[in-house]
C-alpha cells in the first residue's frame, strides 16, 4: 500500500473514531517515546552511568567507614535515580490510555442516543455511526494500555535489577 493510501485509511479510521481517538493516538506516541528512551538508555547509557559510579567507588582507598557506606549509598541511588527516569511517567500514560478510551465510549454513546431522540430507535444505520465511536477508543485505549503494560513492567524489573548488581559491585569492606 501506498503512502497516500496508508494516510488516507488512518484518516477515516481517526475519523470513526471521534476525536477521543486522536488524543488516545497521541497519548500513544508519548508513551512509546517515552518507553523506546527508557530502552535505548539500557541499551547504551546505563553502563557507563554504572561505570562511572565502580570507577568512582573503586578510587577509595577507603571502604569501610560511615562516610564511605554513605558515599556508596549516594552512587546508588545516582545510579538508580536515571534508571528509574520516566518509570513512573510511563505507568501513568498507560493508566490514562483505558480512561481515555471510556471517554470515547461516553461521547460515542451520547451520539447514539442522540440519533435515538431526533429519529427514534429504529434507524439502525443512524446509530451504527456513534456505535462504532463508542467502541473504537475504547478498543484502542485498551490495546495501547496492554502494550505499554507489557513493556512499562519489563522496564521497571530492569532498572531494579541493574541498580541490585551495582550495589551488589560496590564492595562494603
Amino acid at each position: 500500500m501506498d503512502f497516500q493510501g496508508a494516510f488516507s485509511g488512518l484518516q477515516e479510521f481517526l475519523e470513526r473514531g471521534g476525536p477521543i481517538l486522536t488524543w488516545i493516538m497521541a497519548l500513544t506516541f508519548v508513551m512509546w517515546a517515552f518507553i523506546l528512551e527508557r530502552l535505548a538508555y539500557f541499551g547504551l547509557a546505563h553502563k557507563g552511568v554504572a561505570g562511572r559510579a565502580i570507577r568512582e567507588w573503586g578510587a577509595r582507598s577507603d571502604h569501610s567507614s560511615w562516610h564511605a557506606h554513605a558515599i556508596r549509598d549516594q552512587l546508588i541511588s545516582e545510579v538508580r535515580l536515571k534508571a528509574d527516569q520516566n518509570v513512573e511517567l510511563i505507568k501513568t500514560l498507560v493508566a490514562l490510555a483505558p480512561l481515555f478510551g471510556l471517554l470515547g465510549t461516553v461521547t460515542g454513546m451520547v451520539a447514539v442516543f442522540d440519533v435515538m431522540a431526533i429519529s427514534g430507535s429504529s434507524d439502525a444505520r443512524g446509530m451504527s455511526a456513534g456505535v462504532a465511536r463508542a467502541t473504537i477508543p475504547t478498543m484502542a485505549g485498551m490495546v495501547s494500555a496492554l502494550s505499554g503494560l507489557i513493556f512499562s513492567s519489563q522496564i521497571e524489573r530492569m532498572a531494579k535489577r541493574r541498580v541490585h548488581e551495582l550495589a551488589d559491585e560496590l564492595e562494603v569492606g
